[in-house]
């Protein structure tokens, strides 16, 4: 049985120097690419309009996700998504500094997933739960501050779109990435990084 699918017990919730450089680096990498992936965002729009383009909504989220599952610490999904918030918004967000809001919410909703099983299960559920959370959390946003004239149920649906979208993109995409940079021994300073047999 992998390690990765049962409980762990992390030494200590206290934040090492490395933890705070990856996060950051987690957070301004995908900070990036939230600013070119803002652009995909408009230019698929004619191709597909919304709800349907909310399939792709999730890569928004996978910071939410990916920090707590590389860093195991809490407050690390807020960390993670907030710096990635603050590059795109330096970078130029078409959304301004609403998109810090977002960060903010997202990280703290994605953080809820792992905060459920006290920071210690690491496995597939955790990981979607978290993503799927962080959605509820975009969605909701969405739906408030950009569509509230559309009908309930246009909303329902799109928020069901964003959520399926957070949970496997953010999710399970953040699981693989993970497991991904583990294989490299990028993240061997880090439990993530010494369970590389990991299912």
């Amino acid at each position: 049985m992998s390690t990765a699918n049962a409980p762990t017990n992390a030494p200590s919730n206290r934040w090492r120097t490395v933890d705070i450089v990856v996060a950051a680096v987690i957070g301004a990498a995908f900070g990036v690419i939230f600013w070119a992936w803002n652009s995909l965002w408009d230019g698929v729009a004619s191709a597909i309009p919304l709800p349907g383009r909310a399939v792709i909504y999730g890569v928004w989220l996978i910071p939410a996700v990916l920090g707590p599952l590389v860093i195991r610490k809490p407050g690390a999904g807020i960390f993670c998504e907030v710096v990635a918030a603050s590059v795109a918004t330096l970078f130029g967000s078409p959304w301004g500094l609403v998109t810090l809001l977002y960060g903010v919410a997202q990280g703290m909703a994605g953080e809820f997933g792992f905060a459920f099983t006290a920071y210690r299960v690491w496995r597939w559920p955790t990981a979607v739960i978290g993503g799927a959370l962080a959605g509820v959390a975009a969605s909701l946003l969405d739906n408030a501050l950009y569509y509230a004239s559309n009908s309930t149920g246009w909303q329902i649906a799109y928020a069901a779109i964003v959520v399926a979208s957070s949970a496997v993109i953010a999710g399970l995409g953040s699981l693989a990435l993970t497991k991904s940079l583990a294989q490299t021994g990028a993240l061997d300073p880090f439990p993530s990084g010494r369970e590389r047999a990991a299912v």
